[in-house]
């Protein structure tokens, strides 16, 4: 198997008002007992915090990993009287934070009111490649199936403390980016790399980093890294979108070795469906990128799952309810309550199903 790695973002909430409070600097300072090669990290805003894994060599490491990441985060919040919220938005209004460093400063000042208060949470899945024109070629192969990585993994129904009505409303907020969306499809990393000096050099983008396409060759490891998720609940869903991500890369893969070359799709199509996934998730319609024609999300769930079978992913946990409708659910309780609910299946690994209101 390939190596694989994850990087989960969260948000920090005051336990009395529920509300993202800027208190990262202090929880990552008391982070400890790490698993090896696995970090912590500061986000855009100090309301933000990550849990990168280290590289893994088959998937329950990487679960192992992800939920010794969380208790940490959460042991670490805990201390300094904050909850770990898996979400990706916020529940609740929250108050403009201050960028943590100088390039965070950097994108503040170049895209002002759109960052201002853009608390939100994406689950990165890495997996390793040979090098970055593979990445690219792989990315080619993946711009189809994004959208529905995107249906199953939706997680952020709230925002300002009312339901949006979209599965992913972070997947809308991202989208206000320049160099954002679906990937573009491009021959050679020589020509991906000049695509995004040019976004730089229009004044766009502060580096070359900033991208916030859907999929890419990472700017750090090498690796494909698939970014469309939102947040997961639990890291046994994590450990899902990782395993279908993995599965994924090794199909287009086995399609390269075997000279089938990945064909081209509308963008506007792909956009569509990428609109589609965050607004209804698996509850509801989906856009078909080959045929550019409405079709039940249930239709491409499965056709992802034929595409990749045999690969031994957990179908079952994939296929459970989403993190957008259990928020739902939890939320028959109130907003609070909704927030609670998170913190506590942060690290109790609630399971897959709707929990009780």
């Amino acid at each position: 198997m390939r190596t694989v790695g994850v990087e989960e973002e969260f948000l920090l909430a005051d336990p009395t008002t529920r509300k993202v409070i800027p208190r990262a600097a202090a929880v990552l300072k008391r982070v400890d007992g790490l698993p090896a090669g696995s970090k912590t990290h500061r986000e855009l805003l100090d309301t933000q915090v990550e849990f990168a894994s280290g590289v893994c060599e088959d998937l329950t490491e990487l679960h192992r990993q992800l939920a010794a990441g969380r208790r940490a985060l959460v042991e670490a919040a805990t201390d300094e009287g904050v909850l770990v919220v898996p979400s990706g938005t916020p529940v609740l209004s929250a108050p403009v934070a201050p960028p943590v460093d100088d390039r965070y400063r950097a994108i503040t000042d170049l895209y002002a009111g759109q960052v201002a208060d853009y608390h939100c949470c994406g689950c990165h899945v890495h997996v390793g490649v040979p090098d970055r024109d593979t990445a690219i070629a792989v990315v080619n192969h993946l711009r189809p199936w994004l959208p529905t990585l995107l249906a199953l993994s939706v997680n952020s129904p709230f925002a300002h403390g009312r339901d949006t009505g979209f599965g992913s409303w972070r997947m809308v907020e991202q989208s206000r980016f320049p160099g954002s969306g679906p990937p573009p499809r491009f021959a050679s990393a020589a020509e991906h790399d000049t695509a995004v000096e040019r976004l730089v050099d229009c004044g766009v983008l502060t580096d070359a980093a900033m991208t916030f396409w859907h999929a890419r060759p990472s700017p750090r490891y090498p690796t494909v890294e698939v970014r469309i998720a939102d947040t997961a609940v639990t890291a046994a869903d994590a450990v899902a979108l990782a395993a279908v991500t993995l599965a994924l890369v090794e199909r287009a893969l086995d399609d390269l070795a075997a000279g089938r070359e990945a064909p081209e799709f509308d963008h506007q199509v792909l956009a569509a469906a990428t609109w589609t996934a965050a607004r209804f998730g698996v509850d509801g319609p989906g856009v078909d990128p080959w045929n550019g024609v409405a079709v039940p999300a249930p239709v491409l769930v499965r056709r992802l799952l034929d595409h990749v079978g045999g690969t031994g992913h957990p179908h079952d946990h994939l296929g459970a309810p989403t993190g957008a409708r259990r928020q739902r659910a939890a939320a028959a309780n109130g907003p609070k309550a909704l927030v609670d609910w998170l913190a506590s299946a942060c690290i109790t690994g609630i399971g897959p199903g709707i929990p009780p209101t």
